[in-house]
């Protein structure tokens, strides 16, 4: 699948949708320092811009959003912290669910979730039933994610159906792994952003990743607004995508 175009409104210009938004929300913890609060405090800054991201692709007609929330890496962090935030996360689902449904969002959550409380994943479940047959953004939140965990749970999934005989090692093609993969059914993020001034991808949808357009922001991401997230449109509008092609090709096609 590719990008939609839209005619922007003020300028008369076209600018090209991507299907598929990922964003690693950096900076919840140097904001809520710089104003001298802990970090808890940023974090729910940040819930703020997830609700005006959110909002921005649903009025551009982004198909899906991908937001990296938790990491697997992130168990690192103080036991405090790591509580806070998993209290953060029930709240928001609790609070926003009714917000999700009115505006035809269906919330998706990527990743292991058996690490995580009994009372979170039950609030999970009930919020993915919800909001299921909403037709609308796909609203994937990324939480005890990995992109090298999903990876490896995927090969673990073709290797049981080697074992049990319903494939053989020579069927294995990179569709047959990328089905198994945790969002098989939308297409990979035509751009990926992170804020925060950071220039890395921190083991988020590698496999996804490979042909998506890079967008770093130095917006720490509670002041990551609708204003910032059009300048990140902006700048994907004017990458020429090849995958492979050659210029000339891309404009042939075009034309």
């Amino acid at each position: 699948m590719g990008a939609n175009d839209s005619q922007s409104a003020d300028q008369g210009q076209i600018i090209t949708i991507p299907r598929h938004v990922a964003i690693i929300m950096d900076g919840n913890g140097r904001w809520a320092k710089n104003r001298n609060s802990p970090r808890h405090v940023g974090h729910r800054a940040g819930v703020e811009s997830v609700r005006t991201i959110v909002e921005a692709c649903a009025k551009k007609g982004v198909q899906a959003l991908t937001l990296f929330a938790f990491s697997s890496e992130n168990w690192k962090r103080p036991k405090k912290e790591v509580g806070l935030l998993f209290d953060l996360f029930m709240i928001v689902l609790q609070r926003d669910i009714k917000r999700l449904k009115k505006n035809n969002v269906c919330l998706r959550v990527i990743g292991d979730k058996t690490a995580f409380p009994k009372k979170l994943q039950e609030c999970i479940r009930m919020a993915e039933e919800k909001t299921a047959g909403n037709s609308g953004l796909v609203l994937q939140i990324a939480a005890n994610y990995g992109g090298r965990w999903d990876i490896t749970q995927a090969a673990r999934k073709v290797a049981e159906k080697i074992k049990s005989g319903e494939l053989q090692p020579g069927d294995i093609t990179e569709a047959t792994l990328n089905a198994e993969l945790s969002f098989a059914d939308l297409p990979d993020p035509d751009l990926f952003i992170r804020t925060g001034g950071e220039q890395r991808i921190s083991n988020f949808v590698l496999w996804q990743l490979a042909y998506s357009e890079f967008y770093f922001s130095d917006r720490l991401w509670p002041d990551f607004d609708a204003a910032a997230f059009d300048l990140a449109i902006q700048a994907f509008s004017q990458r020429e995508r090849r995958f492979g092609k050659t210029s000339e090709q891309i404009r042939t096609i075009k034309n």
